[in-house]
């Protein structure tokens, strides 16, 4: 069991994370992660995890588990940018260094800015604040990935991308749920993580319930930053860093983790 109060200090179990005009200060509140005015040419990052210097296969997070934070964000998702949020990952970038690329897994709630089209689930505009599942470790997804190449070609025609891209989406274990709610405002985030299934709740009130289950192991993170990632089914992933002529910043009560 891990709690988190924020008592104007951190655990020994947190690694913090600050890059560019990141900062993390302690409020009457708990905790805000805040990046300040950031530009298109330097990375910028307000970060607490769990897994930070740790090998992929010691993450410390298995199901069946429970999170449970309350969280607010300074903007909206229309004016937002960049990339925030918590929950589970296994960092398959390699963002914190020392270990290999990987096949993502993950289970979090995950906001992007729309100039960082991320469009992995058919049902989801591909950006925005919602709760998603992926997991490319899946053995239908390692089955498909011969003949990926030629799908991504064929989807890139409308009419073949609504029926081809469900079978993609299947395989990769990829679920997601806009959330409409106002993310200014304080919220209790909850996500059930089982063996065979997750399910997310914001204020006691389930707003996905999947049977995608990543199995981990995986770290918890909790962000905010200035990059994206492009992905679409019909062109080249890229990376970029978004512009913000203001300070933006994720806010945080508590956080509890049961298993």
């Amino acid at each position: 069991m891990l709690l988190e109060e924020f008592p104007g200090r951190l655990q020994n179990v947190w690694q913090v994370q600050l890059t560019g005009t990141g900062r993390m200060l302690f409020t009457l509140a708990g905790l805000r992660l805040e990046k300040g005015i950031t530009t298109t040419t330097r990375y910028t990052n307000a970060q607490l995890d769990d897994y930070h210097t740790a090998l992929r296969r010691d993450f410390p997070w298995r199901p069946p588990l429970r999170l449970t934070l309350r969280a607010r964000f300074s903007h909206g998702a229309d004016q937002l940018r960049g990339t925030a949020g918590f929950g589970f990952w296994n960092d398959p970038l390699v963002m914190s260094g020392g270990r290999h690329p990987s096949l993502p897994q993950a289970a979090w709630f995950f906001f992007n800015s729309a100039d960082s089209r991320l469009q992995l689930a058919l049902e989801t505009p591909g950006h925005g604040w919602r709760a998603a599942t992926i997991d490319g470790w899946r053995w239908p997804f390692l089955l498909l990935t011969p003949v990926a190449p030629v799908g991504l070609l064929l989807v890139r025609w409308p009419w073949l991308y609504r029926r081809l891209w469900p079978i993609a989406q299947w395989a990769m274990g990829v679920s997601e749920a806009s959330l409409p709610v106002d993310m200014t405002a304080w919220h209790t985030y909850q996500l059930l993580w089982a063996t065979t299934s997750v399910r997310f709740l914001i204020d006691e009130q389930v707003v996905l319930h999947t049977l995608y289950a990543p199995g981990g192991p995986l770290g918890l993170v909790l962000w905010i930053d200035n990059q994206g990632l492009i992905v679409t089914p019909w062109n080249q992933p890229r990376h970029i860093l978004t512009a913000c002529s203001q300070e933006q910043w994720v806010e945080l009560a508590w956080v509890k983790i049961e298993t």
